[in-house]
Order: C-alpha cells, then structure tokens, then sequence
C-alpha cells in the first residue's frame, strides 16, 4: 500500500515527544522591551535576539506608523512587478553603505535570502563547503541547489581546505556563518579569507547575528575582522535581530546584485516586504550606526555575565558575543533548567537536538543593551542555585 504522508508525520512528531524533543508554541501576549507576558506571567526574556534594544524604539516605531500612513500596509506585489518602493531604495542603499559594499538587495527573510544566492550562484557540478555548525538555510541552500555539500568540523580551516583542494575543478563557493547561533563564537575570517583566494573560491558569510554589534558603527563581523568586499564577496544578514525588524539582505558587488535579480527564485517570486517595514528598518540602521553606546552597554553586560558565570563555575561556552550558551548535555537536564528558570520569573529557552548535536543541548541566554546589570546579577543568582547547571 502506499505510504500516508500524514500518519507518517504523526509518527515522527510521537518519535520526538517519546525522546522529551517535541517542541511546542508558546503565545507571548505582551512584550515590553525584555520583559514579555506568556501564559498569564511576566517574564524577564534572556532569550531574545533584540541585541540592540531596538525593537520597540519609538523612532521605528514612528517611521513605520509615518509610512503605512502614506503607503499603507503591504506592498502589493514582487519587487520586479510593481512592489519595489522608495522606502525599500532608500534602505537598500544605507544597507550597502553600512556594509561598504556597491549594491544590496533586499529579502523576505534571511532563510529567503541564503536559498536563493545559492540557487543563483551554484550549479549540479559545483562545490559548497561549509561549517558543520551553519545556519540550517546554508545547509538546505546547498543542497536545494544541486551542489556537492562538504561540511568541515567547525572553525577548521584545515579541514575547510582539504574539502577544497580534493576537487580543484568546479567552481567552489565556501560558506559560515559569521557569528555562530547557538554557540555565540566567531568565526576564523581572515584565515578562511586567505584560504578562498589561494583556491580561487568565492566566500560567502551570513553575519545575521554579527550586524549591529560587531564593528565600530556595527558594520559586523567582515569588517570588524578587517576585512573588504573583495576578501568577502557575498555578504547576507537580517534585519530581525540587532536591527528590531524584520527580513534580510544580500550585499555586494553590483554585477552579485544585478544577477540575484535575475536569477534568485526567492526574490523574484515572492512579494516585496512592506515599505512601512524598510522605512522602520532605515530608522534603525541609523540608530545602529550613531548609538554607538548601545554596543558598548552589551559589551559590558556580556563581560559581567561571563564574570560571574566564571566565578560560580558554571559551564559556560566561550563565545565573546552577546550570545551565551550554558552547555549542559543532556536534553532533559536542559528542558528541566529552562522550566526552573520560569518559575524564578526568567525566560531562557533550552536548545535540544537537533537544533544542536546530541549531547549539545544547552541553555542559549542572550544579553541585550535593553538590559540592565541588575537583570545580570538576578540571573546569575537564579542559574547559581540549578544544580543541574554545574560541571559534571
């Protein structure tokens, strides 16, 4: 008999209950800078990706509410056909200026953004390397593009060129993220700079986590590492972390840009983020860029936290950004500290395979400017008294 997609669906959703891996949708029903209400309690969030503070400042705010007043809601259509905006020109012109590239084009999301650059840039008979610990939209991206996928243990460029060295002939795009979401580190820039120019591959880097908090204006981390557009021809990052809004972009040179438009399935046909968003989103590049005392305020959290994690013992990954994984293996252990933590008034999410690797699983807290270090100092008293938070 043929097979029923949807038992077979129901099975596996079972399979992931049964291993304590089912995930579950929780309704925040209000949200007031870091503090969130969700299932009627109001919670302390360490778990979002507003790096900034940004999400809920009143001149994005403004600038929205300014521009749907004159252009209304949605944009109406693809950006090809008749949904490309002042609002969305004006932003994608500032986006390329931050990054110090010619051109940048605008996506729906950073998930959009990677999938389609892929699909672009690679045929059947090409090569993507890639860092076993990338988003899961340059894994798909690759592989939804036809190319060879190689994937080297994580940060090691060794590796990185053996993968590229085995097969000189094809042509070779090797992909990272800048800033690695789950384990908060750096990635080795320069040294897979060099690597890609020695072999004639083209290096693509995702800073969706990296723009906003990296570089002396939060140009991110190409050119906190200093590195240009000719060391890092394709650069993608969103808009929905450092930023506040939402949606991504791709920048680079204008002939990368000019063939996105032509080639890039996920932009062409897809309908064009609202203006009112890209005139928030504008609003907020400017802030990212003139509030340099907001990267400076994460700085200083993310050094005080890691102090006093280091002074409690407990096992914390190294990762110099504002993302800060408390690595406690087991799933279970991971799930029972993230509910411990609700019931202190924090919101901290725990991350479980297969979003990470067995035996990976982790408490993922995220700092953020919006903080204060009095918010540091309760969580830190509330992670001290977990005893599953405590090296083994």
């Amino acid at each position: 008999m043929r097979t029923d997609l949807l038992a077979r669906l129901t099975a596996h959703a079972q399979q992931r209950e049964q291993a304590g891996l089912r995930r579950r949708l929780h309704t925040v029903t209000r949200a007031d800078g870091m503090w969130v209400e969700r299932d009627g309690r109001r919670l302390l969030s360490f778990c979002s990706n507003d790096y900034l503070g940004l999400a809920q400042h009143p001149a994005l705010v403004d600038a929205l509410k300014r521009a749907a007043e004159t252009d209304g809601v949605g944009s109406g259509s693809a950006h090809l056909i008749c949904g490309h905006r002042s609002a969305h020109a004006a932003l994608e012109e500032a986006l390329a200026e931050w990054t110090g590239r010619e051109r940048a084009l605008l996506f729906s999301t950073g998930y959009m953004a990677n999938l389609g650059v892929m699909q672009a840039l690679l045929q059947r008979d090409d090569l993507c390397v890639q860092d076993k610990l990338n988003h899961a939209c340059l894994i798909d991206g690759a592989q939804l593009a036809g190319a060879e996928l190689k994937r080297y243990p994580h940060a090691d460029v060794e590796a990185a060129s053996r993968q590229l060295t085995t097969r000189p002939e094809p042509g070779a795009l090797l992909a990272t993220d800048g800033v690695f979401s789950m384990d908060g580190d750096i990635a080795p820039l320069r040294e897979l700079a060099t690597l890609c120019h020695r072999e004639n591959a083209t290096l693509m880097v995702d800073d969706a986590h990296g723009l906003g908090v990296l570089g002396a204006h939060g140009e991110g981390s190409v050119i906190d590492a200093g590195l240009s557009s000719c060391d890092v021809p394709v650069l993608m990052a969103t808009l929905g972390k450092a930023l506040g809004c939402s949606g991504a972009f791709v920048a680079g040179s204008a002939e990368l840009i000019d063939g996105l438009v032509q080639l890039a399935r996920t932009y062409i046909y897809t309908t064009a983020m609202p203006p009112a968003l890209a005139a928030a989103t504008l609003a907020a590049v400017r802030l990212a860029q003139s509030e340099s005392w907001r990267r400076e305020k994460l700085r200083a959290l993310i050094a005080h936290f890691r102090a006093g994690a280091f002074q409690l013992g407990l096992p914390l990954m190294p990762s110099p950004t504002a993302i800060q994984p408390l690595l406690l293996g087991d799933a279970a252990a991971a799930l029972a500290a993230s509910e411990a933590l609700e019931r202190e008034g924090f919101l901290v999410t725990a991350i479980r395979p297969p979003t990470v690797p067995q035996g990976k699983a982790r408490l993922r807290i995220t700092l953020s400017a919006a903080h204060e270090e009095s918010d540091v100092d309760r969580l830190l008293d509330a992670l001290s008294r977990l005893p599953m938070a405590r090296p083994v």
